[in-house]
């Protein structure tokens, strides 16, 4: 019997291990899971026979060595400062390790050891990163199969609440890790435009995005996403002339957002006194800003009144950053109820020249959730991790090293499988 480990039973786990429990009788898998609330973990498990639940603190070396010598595949859903220790841990212990977030450097300089080692470490296997890589690399392989030059990357992707579930201002709803929504654009965006590299600080991210047409969906906001440059090179284009990654919202979530960012309601640095502090204190500077810039915006308004603007309720009393505070009222006024539904929108937009004439490629997906359980965003990114860790052990993906799913031989099968279940792209080629 093979046993796959996995850590964290959080938003973005709850397809993941639906389906891993589901082909764990077919396989003859264990399936063993982990989380800092066991409750959690045991709720994940329910009785199924196949699942196991551990009580391991990720912070314990020992248990969590001890937790990871019976596995043979190892997910990480834990946030990502921890991946690097746990894949130190599987390397010492020869285990295959799969993950969703971005790879850090000092993760990829792994890269050699674990493929003397004849492992396979697969990171950004998620939605984005992940379904993003791996449906941008099937149309860029096709397009220079064919002996098309790309001259135009843009790849949009956003995690958001359905048109049926939207009732508030903000038009977003959370089905994933608050913490990650605050910090959004911290790190500013670089990325390329008609040959020129562009350099976005963080307090310009959210200042007049552009728009995109997505089919039966109309327009949504785009703002640049994190490092763009440094995939042209994995993605193999070189030369191109514009090249953007991008994260998706409605425009009226960045009106509003952008005021958020530019009062440093993000900071997470500066712990502040929260003692007799409400909402309404903590939004003062907004308040000040619709005042002084947007006196007649009442859809402004009517965002930060949702939020609290105006409440005197108090905030708990005890240390907290501004962003700690900002998501504590996210996570109370734009949490999912049981039956809302939550909305994955990815497109693609390639340009290129083929036979000396110009044209472009599009490919869009939509995925709706069932339920706040069955987001969408749990199955897009859970899917990619679970099919992965089956094509591993079963031995249809044998790629060794540190790497992300940008080739053919790990793509290929993942998207095959995707495709079944129902995470399709739809297509369209113009000139133009």
């Amino acid at each position: 019997m093979k046993v796959i480990l996995i850590l964290g039973a959080g938003k973005s786990a709850t397809v993941l291990i639906d389906y891993l429990l589901s082909q764990a009788p077919i396989n003859d898998w264990e399936i063993c899971i982990t989380d800092q609330d066991i409750s959690l973990a045991e709720a994940k498990a329910g009785n199924n026979p196949r699942a196991k639940v551990l009580n391991v603190s990720i912070t314990d070396v020992d248990a969590l060595s001890n937790s990871i010598v019976a596995a043979d595949l190892v997910i990480s859903m834990l946030p990502p400062f921890f991946h690097l220790n746990v894949a130190k841990i599987c390397l010492q212990l020869r285990k295959h390790l799969l993950h969703a977030s971005y790879i850090s450097e000092e993760f990829q300089q792994l890269h050699q050891e674990v493929a003397t080692a004849g492992l396979s470490f697969i990171g950004e296997m998620g939605l984005d990163p992940g379904i993003d890589h791996m449906s941008a690399m099937e149309m860029i392989d096709a397009i220079k199969l064919n002996g098309g030059k790309i001259t135009s990357f843009k790849s949009h992707c956003g995690g958001l609440i359905a048109p049926e579930s939207d009732n508030n201002p903000w038009h977003y709803k959370i089905s994933w890790n608050p913490k990650n929504i605050v910090l959004a654009g911290k790190d500013g965006a670089l990325y390329l435009e008609n040959n020129h590299v562009k350099s976005i600080q963080y307090n310009q991210i959210f200042d007049e995005p552009k728009r995109i047409t997505i089919p039966a969906l109309g327009d949504l906001a785009w703002y640049p996403n994190r490092d763009s440059i440094s995939y042209i090179q994995k993605y193999h284009l070189e030369g191109i002339e514009t090249f953007i990654r991008t994260t998706l919202r409605h425009p009226d979530f960045c009106k509003g957002w952008n005021l958020i960012v530019n009062a440093e309601l993000t900071n997470d640095l500066q712990f502040i006194p929260t003692k007799e502090l409400t909402t309404k204190k903590f939004f003062h500077t907004i308040q000040a800003t619709l005042l002084a810039k947007y006196p007649t915006d009442e859809n402004l308004q009517s965002m930060f009144n949702f939020l609290g603007m105006n409440d005197d309720e108090l905030i708990p009393n005890d240390q907290a950053t501004s962003a700690m505070i900002l998501q504590r009222i996210m996570e109370n006024k734009l949490a999912l109820s049981s039956t809302d539904r939550d909305m994955i929108v990815m497109m693609h937009e390639l340009e290129y020249l083929l036979d000396g004439k110009k044209q472009k490629k599009t490919a869009s997906l939509v995925v709706k959730g069932i339920d706040s359980a069955h987001t969408a965003m749990a199955t897009t990114v859970g899917l990619p991790l679970a099919i992965a860790a089956t094509h591993i052990l079963n031995g249809k993906i044998t790629r060794k090293g540190v790497y992300i799913p940008i080739f053919e031989d790990v793509y290929k099968p993942i998207m095959q499988d995707l495709s079944k279940m129902g995470i399709r792209f739809t297509e369209t080629t113009s000139d133009y």
